[in-house]
């Protein structure tokens, strides 16, 4: 793999190993796919992020937009009720919370003024959830049964290392058994954070250097899928670190933000990919559409219940 005039050289001596990939479907040119969802009959939800959609897409690639909100979206899970919670900004750049019922009706949430940029969101325990914040180096506690916001953990190793650098530090959020792991893209770490009694977070210890993760999503044996974001690929991290590129330019995920894996009885050994095109650091081509890729990993997916 090469990687792009003035990245750092990464991923130059990672194996490859690449997936069976198919394009499901693709969205314009400078559209920001940021992050996904799927239910349990493989219906996909993806934020678009810059205009603020969510769109559901069906496992043949049928776009429909299931629901807008005033603002942008980031963060996507799957309430108990089959609902999604969202995180984002609303019209006038506050971040929110937001709930999207089954029908697509939009409900703000909570406000978080004291929020910066809410990011990846992810089940912690019944109705409460994790959210990264992104720029003040944070994560959030959010119930959504209860609604409150409070911070759960704020570290230096969250943080950006530049608060003039754009890059997002904490990104992508996941919980496996009893340990979080979160992506810092400004510092290229992948961190894992011990959960104690009743899910207290204990200190954050760096789980892997040099690598440049966007969201991600766990197979059942406890390896990671990460989306490689300005790297164009997608890698997979096993439990010992050691890291293998699974997708690349070539199968379509220019721009790589976030991976999930398919619920669907019947395949849940895929993961879906959603990208950017490239609208961070174009390709020597300029930026290509956005796109929705299906990667055959042949492994069962982690779902924490």
């Amino acid at each position: 793999m090469t990687d792009s005039p003035g990245l750092p050289p990464i991923y130059v001596q990672t194996p490859i190993n690449l997936a069976p990939a198919k394009v499901i479907t693709s969205f314009p040119v400078y559209t920001f796919l940021e992050n996904l969802a799927i239910a349990a009959d493989g219906t996909i939800f993806v934020t678009n992020h810059e205009i603020g959609q969510i769109v559901r897409i069906t496992p043949d690639g049928n776009q429909q937009i299931h629901a807008s909100v005033p603002g942008k979206v980031s963060g996507i899970a799957f309430t108990n009720n089959s609902g999604l919670v969202v995180t984002g900004w609303n019209a006038d750049s506050v971040p929110v919370v937001s709930l999207v019922d089954q029908n697509g009706t939009v409900e703000t949430l909570l406000t978080l003024p004291d929020a910066i940029f809410l990011n990846g969101i992810t089940p912690l325990s019944h109705n409460r959830y994790l959210a990264a914040d992104s720029y003040r180096g944070a994560i959030w506690l959010i119930d959504i049964a209860q609604p409150s916001a409070s911070i759960w953990l704020e570290h230096s190793l969250l943080a950006r290392s530049n608060a003039d650098n754009p890059i997002p530090a904490a990104n992508g959020i996941k919980r496996f058994g009893n340990t979080l792991y979160v992506s810092n893209t400004e510092k290229m770490l992948l961190l894992r954070i011990p959960l104690g009694i009743a899910d207290v977070p204990g200190e954050p210890e760096i789980f892997v250097k040099q690598t440049n993760i966007d969201d991600f999503a766990f197979d059942v044996e406890g390896n990671l899928y990460g989306a490689t974001h300005i790297y164009n690929s997608v890698v997979r991290i096993g439990t010992d670190g050691s890291t293998t590129i699974i997708a690349q330019a070539e199968q379509g995920v220019i721009g790589s933000t976030s991976v999930a894996f398919d619920q669907s009885p019947d395949n849940r050994t895929a993961i879906y990919v959603v990208t950017n095109g490239g609208m961070f650091l174009p390709p020597p081509t300029g930026v290509v559409p956005a796109n929705v890729v299906r990667l055959e990993v042949n492994k069962t997916g982690y779902i924490f219940v």
